[in-house]
């Protein structure tokens, strides 16, 4: 598959306007935050975050010239100058917008963009319109009143369509969040949800500012809140730059990806100080909740990125491919005449022999458009790949078995990250796409400890549940519950292909005859040639090719060239699809 930022990405055109009604969040959250919001607080606003500012203590020098600017501004007034007022309204802006000169410095010392730089990568050019630029906190000496109290907000464009941002801006008291910061994000939340259009946040912050109390955790209960809303109906990512420690860490949680940069990135709920205080182990930021560590351990970071700019350039792409909302289609790019187009790199890409590894990445770059594919949680349960691609210019959402990892077994985490992404597909009208080699569920006391079959219920739920068009393709084997799981006919694919190497069955033919014929081996003279026989046998009546499609449980058995023309035609053939569940509140998905 290819790597970050080697995506062939042609503008995307903005879709046709059209009045439409939106199902919005009600405007305010509740009076208290979630359960677990006030346990997550840090003791300190930074959560011991090195390199930032004391909470509550803005630029002074940058604010005093802002105040004297803004003290023209009103004497322009009581004089009645229209080019005083533009001046000095002009200069006030421009000073808000610079910020001060030596906290850039500092966090570029650190190695980080500033707010406004990250946006000025992110968005089209010329496209940003910030909303509430001139807000500050309540109370206090105008110096420790910072004009748009450390975050930045707004809408603009990503190749030509409408998304919300919000910045937050290390170089205002640490990007705190207080009651005045907070309200800004709860309104571009609101605003997102309202326009049904993407919402991405650039998360760089010590945490609550704890001069303001408890008025902070219910500004974190707000955005939680929203975030909650919004599940579903617009896409939400969240860009974890800096520190993002206590209940702050929630949001991305909540949120459809998360995006983390290098060492700078922290994301965890008590910080190394408190740790160490209450377990006695000493653990650094990186260790505890470093971009590496979730990334490969936690699974909270679905793309974990080296520098900022790459990081944006791909949260860029990943916009490309998602829908504004719930009920627009996702943007589609030209056909790429996938249903006349044989790929003969598949007939050697995968070995005959069951027992033999290969890298189904290969088998996806050869089935999607050239250069689409974009993987998720790439370094996390790496027994099963979760990406998302283009197909005949149409975009969709790609799950396959990984023979290069474990075997391609299905485990507690390869479950759960499979689930996430079938949901999150299915939210949004993405079709699915399931590559299937599978030898099962990997047995074991840890796994069954660790709750495989509460996990593993979580993708059958998942894919029971999709109603986007679904088409399954078994590479080569699929054995046992974890091939009824893996987008089955039995729970609802509309099409399922194998090609003709496939072994459909409850378990390999070797497997099967040590269980069936127990105690003729034991009794045997020979047990090897006995079983060799009995295994020839069953694979001859039970796990041969067409076993599965004789019995109608596979549409078709294709030649492995054929897979991009045979799975394009199917997806063409279910885009008008429509099918509705029964009428209830919500399922209970097994959490």
């Amino acid at each position: 598959m290819t790597t970050a930022n080697d995506h062939a990405v042609p503008p995307v055109p903005a879709p046709e306007t059209t009045p439409r009604a939106y199902e919005t969040a009600p405007a305010t959250a509740p009076a208290t935050a979630p359960g677990g919001a006030s346990g997550g607080a840090p003791a300190t606003a930074s959560g011991g975050v090195a390199g930032a500012p004391p909470n509550g203590v803005a630029n002074g020098v940058a604010n005093g010239a802002v105040n004297r600017v803004a003290s023209g501004a009103a004497d322009g007034v009581a004089a009645g100058s229209m080019d005083g007022l533009r001046r000095r309204a002009a200069e006030l802006r421009a000073g808000i917008v610079a910020g001060n000169p030596a906290a850039v410095e500092r966090q570029h010392a650190l190695g980080k963009l500033t707010a406004r730089e990250r946006l000025a990568m992110l968005l089209d050019e010329g496209s940003f319109t910030e909303v509430g630029l001139y807000r500050r906190p309540d109370g206090g000496p105008d110096e420790r009143r910072p004009h748009t109290d450390g975050v930045v907000t707004g809408s603009g464009e990503i190749y030509g369509r409408r998304v919300f941002v919000y910045a937050q801006d290390f170089t205002i008291a640490g990007g705190s969040l207080g009651a005045a910061h907070a309200a800004k994000i709860h309104r571009v939340m609101d605003l997102a949800l309202a326009a049904g259009a993407p919402l991405i946040g650039l998360n760089d912050s010590g945490g609550a500012r704890i001069q303001e109390g408890v008025t902070a955790l219910d500004g974190f209960g707000g955005i939680f809140f929203r975030n909650v809303q919004a599940s579903g109906v617009i896409p939400q990512i969240s860009v974890v730059c800096g520190p993002c420690a206590g209940g702050a860490a929630y949001s991305p949680a909540l949120t459809d990806f998360t995006f983390m940069v290098g060492d700078a990135a922290q994301l965890y709920l008590t910080g190394p100080d408190v740790v160490e205080a209450v377990t006695g182990r000493r653990v650094t930021h990186a260790e505890l909740g470093g971009a590496r560590v979730h990334g490969s351990t936690s699974g909270v970071a679905t793309f974990v990125y080296d520098d900022e700019a790459s990081c944006l350039e791909d949260v860029r792409y990943l916009v490309s491919l998602l829908p504004a909302n719930n009920l627009e289609p996702a943007p589609a790019t030209p056909g790429t005449g996938a249903q006349r187009e044989e790929r003969p790199a598949l007939a050697e890409i995968v070995p005959v022999d069951p027992a033999r590894p290969y890298d189904m990445r290969l088998v996806i770059d050869e089935v999607v458009d050239e250069g689409t594919a974009l993987e998720l949680h790439e370094g996390w349960a790496t027994n099963v790949i979760c990406a998302l691609a283009r197909i005949d210019g149409e975009a969709v959402g790609l799950v396959g078995n990984q023979p290069m990892a474990m075997a391609g077994v299905l485990d507690a985490d390869a479950a759960q990250k499979a689930a996430r992404f079938v949901r999150f597909c299915d939210a949004f009208g993405i079709p699915l796409v399931t590559l299937v080699d599978v030898p099962g569920f990997l047995p074991g006391v840890e796994q069954e400890h660790a709750g495989v079959i509460r996990h593993g219920a979580k993708l059958l739920y998942a894919y029971c549940e999709a109603t986007v068009p679904r088409v399954q393709v078994i590479v080569r084997k699929a054995y046992g519950g974890a091939y009824i799981v893996m987008d089955s006919r039995s729970v609802g694919a509309d099409l399922s292909l194998a090609w003709p190497g496939n072994e459909v069955a409850v378990m390999g033919a070797a497997g099967a005859v040590n269980v069936i014929h127990r105690r003729a081996l034991a009794a045997a003279p020979d047990p090897e040639r006995l079983r060799a026989e009995l295994v020839g046998d069953y694979t001859r009546r039970l796990v041969h090719p067409y076993y599965s499609a004789e019995r109608g449980l596979v549409d078709d058995v294709i030649d492995p060239v054929r897979t991009r023309i045979e799975v394009a035609r199917g997806l063409a053939m279910l885009r008008t699809k429509r099918r509705a569940g029964p009428q209830r509140k919500h399922g209970n998905v097994p959490l």
